[in-house]
């Protein structure tokens, strides 16, 4: 029975690109600089999303970044300039490693192609920004969240800059927290003690020197304790495929996150991949769709 549900994985995964047994090493999943290939003899642009076979050779431009994922399903980073073989670079890696790393990683690929994108806009049109007057947070009206860390975004009227006050009441609008600050972005913890003891955490941003200019009522739902442990389990499988804090390693996480429909944990994760890495615009993009695809700035 095991046997068969491999094989049916396989088979699933394989429409993707990702499975044991592919004639790949590695595939591309993030990459900056004019950096090149060489194939059957010629050096040619190397793209992302591209596979890589052991006989080939990588030339990294000056000030590189390069994430690739191995066939095994570990990650690797080059940000040297140089050429590397591909053989050299398979040897660095250590076997075993699963297929669950390849299932996410190629699930936020796969939502970034082109022609993703494509069906994207023109099912949906013109994003809209609402009113002028308008903060609009980058998360559902009402979103599941996983663990105690997590980042919250917002854009306003392009008139409108900071400071901005961030008010978190609970369910009977009795106030738990106000912050202020002078970014669009805000870390909360909410196992701290004026969150740790509520289940939703209403939130909502106003511009400090003028409340006219806020958002609306934004929901912040903890898991219930048997969601939690059952994303946790997938989680902690997935971890220890990971354990490095690299800005690659985010990106997978953001895709396990976006799987599994729990947005402001995925955008916490496309956060903390840009702050790794932010002169790799790579990210940016990906970070931009991600909001663009979940309609989050409208």
């Amino acid at each position: 029975m095991n046997k068969i549900f491999l094989i049916t994985l396989c088979f699933l995964f394989s429409g993707f690109g990702f499975c044991y047994g592919q004639n790949y090493a590695f595939k591309v999943l993030a990459n900056k600089g004019k950096n090149e290939v060489k194939k059957n003899g010629e050096w040619r642009p190397l793209k992302t999303g591209e596979s890589l076979q052991k006989w080939d050779e990588i030339k990294l431009s000056e000030n590189p970044y390069l994430g690739l994922i191995h066939k095994s399903g570990k990650t690797i980073e080059l940000k040297s300039s140089g050429t590397h073989k591909v053989s050299d670079l398979d040897s660095r890696i250590s076997r075993g490693g699963s297929s669950v790393i390849s299932k996410y990683a190629d699930f936020v690929l796969s939502k970034m192609s082109a022609e993703a994108k494509k069906n994207r806009l023109s099912a949906t049109g013109a994003v809209h920004r609402g009113e002028e007057d308008e903060i609009n947070l980058f998360m559902p009206s009402s979103s599941g969240v996983y663990g105690k860390n997590l980042i919250v975004r917002w854009d306003s009227a392009e008139q409108t800059s900071g400071p901005y006050k961030v008010v978190l009441t609970n369910m009977f609008e009795d106030e738990l927290m106000t912050i202020e600050t002078g970014d669009t972005h805000l870390g909360l913890d909410l196992s701290s003690e004026q969150l740790s003891r509520e289940n939703v955490i209403l939130i909502n941003v106003t511009a400090k020197n003028n409340e006219s200019v806020k958002s609306g009522t934004y929901a912040i739902k903890k898991l219930k304790p048997a969601e939690s442990d059952k994303i946790g389990q997938s989680l902690k499988e997935l971890s220890g495929e990971i354990e490095e804090n690299t800005a690659l390693n985010k990106y997978i996480l953001s895709g396990f996150f976006e799987q599994n429909n729990l947005l402001i944990n995925a955008l916490t994760s496309y956060e903390e991949a840009i702050a790794l890495e932010p002169e790799v615009k790579f990210y940016k993009d990906a970070y931009q769709d991600f909001i663009d695809r979940n309609r989050l700035n409208e």
